[in-house]
């Protein structure tokens, strides 16, 4: 016991010793703490109430005699009490239990008042007999119930359970010791124990220590130990054990036993429990000198030591333990605040001290965190760095981890910064600095096998003790590729797998057959990235991973990849893009971007530049054949690439057929596009097809005047310009404009147009003649056929035209000559007969002009035309309202002229018919005409 330490982690309150006030004139009992109050019974029957520092509140007569002993509720503001009153019969015992409710006052005199006493309680009965009180202790179990053990000194336990207010109560009896010596069966303590909803009670005698179990009926008894102690040396602690004190130790006791002692030598007085010290007056039988001791049991020291008088009562109340004394004096003593006692034990550089105080004391974890960085900078200071490395790692988490890695790194001591950092990933709280820090630690230790610990262990990756991306880029910076893959690859990090696989190992192979086992997304960002180092490594192998992410089968269309997310891929080997396409385009028929990679294909197909890569063999052979560097000649190279264009120029044009189905109105690429590489290449056939599809017939003999083809333009006006199947026979004239202005002998093709020209009768003779006058290199001969054909049709034309006038001119004279005859001379009527009914015409009869006669009876009301003759009339009038309605209508009127071949006989029409004879209401030419046009 000399061997623990002592400290001063309590000091004296209150500037040292305090009386107790005058007011208590009596001499002290009992004690009671509670409710920040003290309450101190006397023998004079009186109880006193202090507050904080001793001072009197008031007090009260509670019994008439003695007050024996007082007890403070925690729940509720009452105050029990054992006391002596007057006897009122022999029968009737001196003795009884009062209850006192603080919060109600009665008036006692002009200027004072007392506590509301709400119960008085007889303590003995006939069937509880009287004896001596050693004991008293009450239990709160729930308001307003009670359990009340009073310890007498004939070993019995009087026990008052109940509404103690109300008197709604049940009394029992514990029977501890029987013994004729009551000096050896007294009840010289108890204590209760909680435990859930069961109570037990342990019950000290100078000779044995006894533990009631209250649940049963009766409650049944066990003895704990055959030896026991004397009076005020038993208290409880907060673990709910039973503290007995004896002159050679302290003993604990819980439900089943003895448990661990305490060897302090010394007669124990006074034992208590305050904040998981345990406290002790000890009586020094050599010096006759009382000391309280303060122990710290966890620690095995002594928190505080003063000798003090004789001790009457000990309280703990306002968070300090109070000593009355014999002589009415009291000492107040409260515990230092933790830094303070850690200052104290700094000062004296016991800091093993200092952390086993914060730690049983339950600190939080940023002061023991600050003791443990003390003591680390005092081994750090002593030069022992690897204790203070070790108590550095227990402040991982509070401590800053930079203020120990400079340290650290100051000392060189890589071996045992490395210990912290990987104590630092293994608590998760690694920034990515610290991985950073630690992998370079293992790298130039050259620690592989921490390495892989710390890379491979099962837990390291999943429960990302360390920052992935970090730990990846150092490992790869030191050449620790393997790792540095290992990581990738777990932590699904697919990106940094692959650019370690291309760009540090080259192993393009591996690189392919990782890719193909990641699912469909996770592959096409990957190939995205990475697929222009495979493209140009393993062309092959990337275009059949390409078509399995685009053409996976059992997967909806609309949720694989298009090929052109990939295109960016081949930016530099279009000749791979062009078979990476061709065989998506075989395999998927009805691609969402069928349009996009036609019109790709096009430009692949049509580009007259696009690159021809040679075989490794075929440079190989023609080295060995003696051509420097492994090259092909140029005359060889130029044949295979002109070849290839060759090849490349008949796929687009079969694109183009084939894109542009007979049944769909638009193609499968974009036709303005087309154009524009058919016409940037000098692609002849393409355009000469777009153009024919497009129905711009005019732009395909264009084509073939500017290539200077005649024998083709004279081909395709015959299939273009013919009518009859939809063509555009303007196309010939055209043509023979073409060779009026050509500036050569061109007779044999002039010759062939005219027959077309007079077939259809496109264009007047006169424009024939102006339009072959411009070319020079013609002769006469070569219109002198047409010219006597066209004159000879012309001379039978006007010759038929001169028969019809004489036809028309008789006509329109007999017509004249019957209308006058009508004005001028009468008309005889000599029908017989009804022109409508037929019958024998009688009177009334009604005769019409054109001779036809009718009963009245046969014609409507008002018929006042002949029946018979009217349809035609009506029809002759409606066709004139016709013609003079479209005589307003100039639009119609100028169309017909243009678009005629003839617009001379489209005017001679319209006069004709009588529309545009009258001046006043002639037709207007449209703005900017002119009769040239005519």
């Amino acid at each position: 016991m000399y061997q623990w330490r002592k400290f001063e982690f309590f000091e004296e309150k209150y500037a040292g010793k305090r009386l107790v006030p005058d007011e208590v004139a009596g001499r002290i009992e009992c004690c009671s703490s509670g409710r920040g109050k003290i309450a101190v019974g006397c023998d004079d029957g009186t109880v006193s109430l202090l507050d904080r520092g001793f001072k009197f509140s008031y007090g009260f007569q509670a019994h008439t005699s003695s007050v024996l002993f007082l007890q403070q509720l925690k729940q509720r503001n009452f105050l029990l009490t054992v006391g002596e009153d007057e006897q009122i019969s022999p029968q009737l015992s001196s003795v009884c239990l009062k209850v006192f409710d603080l919060d109600k006052t009665q008036p006692e005199g002009p200027s004072t008042s007392i506590p509301d006493c709400i119960q008085i309680l007889r303590i003995f009965t006939n069937q509880f007999p009287e004896a001596k009180i050693t004991s008293f202790l009450v239990l709160e179990e729930a308001p307003p119930i009670l359990l009340i053990a009073i310890g007498l000194d004939n070993g019995c336990i009087y026990c008052i359970q109940g509404d103690i207010a109300r008197e709604r109560i049940k009394r029992f009896m514990l029977q501890v010791e029987n013994r004729q010596d009551k000096t050896q069966c007294s009840i010289t303590g108890m204590g209760f124990r909680v435990d859930g909803k069961a109570f037990q009670l342990f019950a000290v005698t100078p000779t044995s220590v006894s533990l009631f179990n209250l649940q049963t009926q009766p409650a049944s008894r066990q003895t704990l130990d055959q030896i026991g102690s004397n009076v005020n040396s038993v208290a409880m602690n907060d673990r709910l054990e039973l503290i007995i004190g004896r002159p050679e130790a302290v003993y604990f006791y819980e439900v089943d036993g003895r448990g661990p002692c305490w060897a302090f030598e010394g007669e124990k007085k006074f034992l208590g429990w305050f904040r998981g010290y345990l406290l002790c007056v000890i009586a020094d039988q050599r010096t006759g000198s009382n000391t309280f001791n303060i122990y710290d049991l966890k620690n095995r020291l002594i928190a505080h030591s003063i000798v003090v008088k004789e001790v009457s009562h000990m309280l703990c109340e306002w968070g300090s333990i109070l000593l009355i004394m014999n002589d009415k004096s009291a000492i107040c003593i409260g515990e230092k605040d933790m830094e303070s006692k850690l200052d104290m034990l700094f000062k004296k550089n016991l800091y093993t001290v200092a952390i086993n105080l914060v730690q049983s004391q339950q600190a939080d974890a940023a002061a023991t965190a600050e003791v443990l960085r003390k003591y680390g900078d005092h081994l750090y200071s002593k030069q022992d760095f690897d204790e203070a490395m070790a108590q550095y790692i227990h402040t991982i988490g509070h401590l800053e981890p930079s203020y120990v890695i400079q340290k650290f790194l100051d000392a060189q001591r890589i071996y045992n910064l490395t210990n912290y950092l990987e104590n630092l990933h293994e608590k998760g709280l690694a920034s990515k600095d610290h991985t950073t820090l630690l992998l370079n630690c293992y790298t130039k230790l050259k620690d592989v096998d921490k390495l892989n610990i710390f890379i491979k262990s099962e837990d390291g990756v999943g429960e990302h003790k360390f920052d992935v991306e970090t730990a990846i880029r150092v490992c790869r910076a030191a050449n620790y590729h393997e790792h540095a893959m290992y990581v990738a690859k777990k932590a699904g990090r697919h990106e940094w797998y692959l650019k370690i696989l291309l760009e540090d190992l080259g192993n393009y192979e591996e690189a392919l057959q990782y890719i193909s086992s990641l699912d469909q997304g996770q592959a096409g960002v990957t190939v995205k990235e990475y697929g222009k180092l495979l493209i140009e490594h393993k062309p092959a192998e990337t275009i059949e991973i390409l078509m399995k992410l685009c053409t996976e089968e059992g997967t909806h269309a609309y949720m694989l990849p298009s090929p052109v997310d990939f295109l960016n891929i081949f930016i530099h080997h279009p000749r791979s893009l062009m078979i990476f396409l061709e065989k998506y385009i075989n395999k998927v028929k009805d691609s969402p971007a069928q349009v996009e990679i036609h019109n790709t294909l096009l430009e692949l197909y049509l580009s007259s530049d696009l690159t021809f890569p040679l075989m490794s063999q075929s440079q190989a052979n023609i080295g060995e054949n003696g051509t420097s560097n492994g090259k092909l000649p140029q005359e060889h190279k130029d044949t295979k690439t002109e070849n290839d264009h060759k090849e490349r120029l008949e796929k687009g044009l079969v694109l183009l057929k084939h894109a542009w189905p007979s049944d769909q109105e638009q193609p499968l690429y974009d036709v303005d596009l087309a154009i524009i590489l058919c016409e940037m290449n000098a692609f002849k056939e393409g355009l000469l097809y777009l153009y024919e599809k497009l129905k711009l017939y005019k732009e395909v003999i264009a084509c073939y005047m500017r290539a200077h083809d005649h024998d083709g333009l004279i081909a395709c006006c015959k299939r273009l310009g013919d009518s009859g199947t939809g063509g555009d026979p303007t196309l010939w004239a055209d043509l023979l404009k073409y060779f009026g202005e050509l500036g050569e002998d061109c007779s044999k093709e002039v010759k062939e147009v005219l027959t077309y020209i007079e077939r259809d009768d496109i264009l007047p003779p006169i424009m024939v003649l102006q339009t072959l006058s411009l070319n020079p290199c013609l002769s006469l001969s070569v219109i002198k056929d047409y010219i006597s054909r066209k004159l000879e049709h012309e001379s039978k034309l006007i010759e038929e035209d001169r028969r019809m006038i004489d036809k028309y001119q008789e006509e329109t004279s007999t017509m004249r000559k019957e209308i006058q005859d009508l004005r001028t001379n009468a008309r005889i009527f000599q029908l017989s007969k009804c022109t409508a009914c037929t019958f024998t015409l009688d009177l009334p009869a009604v005769h019409f002009m054109c001779m036809h006669s009718f009963h009245q009876r046969c014609l409507g009301d008002n018929e006042k035309e002949c029946p018979e003759c009217a349809p035609e009339y009506r029809s002759v009038l409606e066709m004139k309202r016709n013609l003079e309605q479209n005589s307003k209508n100039q639009d119609q009127f100028f169309n017909q002229v243009k678009s005629s071949k003839d617009g001379f006989s489209v005017i001679a029409e319209y006069f004709g018919k009588g529309i545009i004879s009258k001046t006043s209401k002639g037709l207007a030419a449209p703005p900017n005409s002119t009769t040239s046009g005519f």
